[in-house]
Parts: C-alpha cells; sequence; structure tokens
C-alpha cells in the first residue's frame, strides 16, 4: 500500500481539498486498494475542524466527496508512515524538512512539482486569498501529476 499526505499550514483549505480530490483519482483510477490519502496541517489552529466552507463549496461542486475530513496537526510520526509527503507551499516544505531532519523517509516535496512547466511553485493559501477556484485547478494539476508518477514509480499500472 502507497501513503500518501498531503500538508498545508492549518489543515482546512489546501490539504483536505488534496486528498479529496486525489482520493476522487485515484478512485477512478481504481486503485483505491493500491494507494491511500491523508491530510495534515503545520499548524494547530483548527484541529478537529471540518474543511473551511469555500473547500466545501468547491468540492460539492466539483462532485468530491469530503466526508470524515476533520483538521489535524503534521507529528514527527507522521514521518515514517507516509511514502509520499506532498506539502502545498515552500514555507510547509521547510516545516516539514526541518522535523525531518536526516530521518530516512519517502519522498518530501511541493504538489507543485508534479506540473510540468507550472506557473508557479506554491499553491496559494485562499484562507487569506479567497480564491478557492485557482487553488482548485493548481491542487487538480498537481494531483493528477502525482498519482501519473506515482503509478509509473510504483509500477500500477
Amino acid at each position: 500500500m502507497i501513503h500518501v499526505l498531503f500538508v498545508c499550514l492549518g489543515n482546512i483549505c489546501r490539504s483536505p481539498m488534496a486528498e479529496a480530490v486525489f482520493r476522487e483519482m485515484v478512485k477512478k483510477e481504481g486503485l483505491e486498494n493500491k494507494i491511500t490519502a491523508d491530510s495534515a496541517g503545520t499548524g494547530d489552529w483548527h484541529i478537529g475542524k471540518a474543511p473551511h466552507e469555500g473547500t466545501q463549496e468547491i468540492l460539492t461542486r466539483s462532485g468530491i466527496s469530503f466526508e470524515g475530513l476533520a483538521a489535524r496537526q503534521f507529528i514527527k510520526e507522521d514521518l515514517p508512515k507516509f511514502d509520499y509527503i506532498i506539502c502545498m507551499d515552500a514555507e510547509n516544505l521547510g516545516n516539514v524538512r526541518r522535523m525531518a531532519g536526516y530521518s530516512q523517509t519517502g519522498h518530501i516535496g511541493r504538489l507543485l512539482d508534479f506540473v510540468e512547466e507550472a506557473e508557479v511553485l506554491d499553491v496559494p493559501d485562499p484562507y487569506f486569498t479567497g480564491n478557492f477556484d485557482e487553488v482548485y485547478e493548481l491542487v487538480s494539476s498537481g494531483c493528477r501529476g502525482l498519482l501519473e508518477e506515482i503509478k509509473e514509480n510504483e509500477k500500477l499500472y
């Protein structure tokens, strides 16, 4: 089983959106018995809360379930549990890498690293920008690229 963790700051906007979108893509590919997804935030402000209303709205509009998603904080014990730890931006990537130190772990990177010729490297935080549509497009592109990379790396064809 391949375990993927999406990480943002508060785990109510970007990372739960990525988790839900990625799970839907995995399901459509018939790989839900080979790939799992989760999400977490580097901050602790929203622990236990459902995704942000803007995330809920765009996922609902897109026919993607967010049932059961609740914010949690990224912890050091997550490092060995996940094969892919995918951060939404450089700040959270730095936080995760600092926590990882020199420990052996799976791939740690940014979501938009999986988008060829991406115009931006960081998924902006819609908690501050309010632009959930832009974030959904970026997350969808990144998740598509990530899934293709995982399928290739793990020979899941």
